[in-house]
């Protein structure tokens, strides 16, 4: 079942959205069934592979990390631009990762782009460099140095 249609909830929430968008007759509900199930079939090639997690405990640790540093990062933008100081300094930081992992990666990047005043903008992964945003950019090594140690270290701890 699960080969002919590999996933039945996506393609079945798929058909009562079209049904729900058109007319029903006969023709939509064979033209609705055709297009959930070539969607879910499409879906089903463009599945990542499971993550593996090594230990849990340091995403946890990272989890605090992030909760601290987001809260900490939306107080300093937003005294940026409350108080109206024209003395900030945006600009971009090349920083050289050693993470390979994809989901590592891939939670790296939520991570950067959640924090304010941080966008993660591209990623070269035969260099393995990141190109980052910074909406106060002081010290591009002082970036380097948190990213590296803060984030970058418990990633490769939990993927390994």
């Amino acid at each position: 079942m699960t080969r002919l249609i590999p996933h039945p909830l996506v393609s079945l929430a798929l058909l009562l959205l079209w049904l729900l968008l058109t007319r029903f007759s006969l023709g939509h509900l064979v033209l609705g069934t055709a297009i959930a199930l070539a969607a879910g079939a499409a879906f089903a090639r463009l599945e990542p592979a499971t993550p593996r997690i090594r230990r849990i405990w340091p995403l946890v640790r990272l989890l605090g990390i992030v909760g601290l540093d987001i809260i900490r990062s939306n107080a300093a933008v937003a005294w940026l631009i409350l108080s109206g100081s024209n003395a900030r300094r945006s600009g971009f930081v090349e920083i050289p990762l050693r993470l390979k992992d994809p989901s590592a990666l891939a939670l790296l990047s939520m991570i950067l782009t959640a924090t304010p005043g941080t966008a993660w903008l591209e990623y070269d992964p035969p260099s393995g460099i990141l190109l980052l945003h910074v909406f106060d950019l002081k010290d591009p090594e002082e970036w380097m140095a948190l990213i590296r140690d803060r984030y970058e270290t418990l990633l490769m701890e939990a993927f390994g």
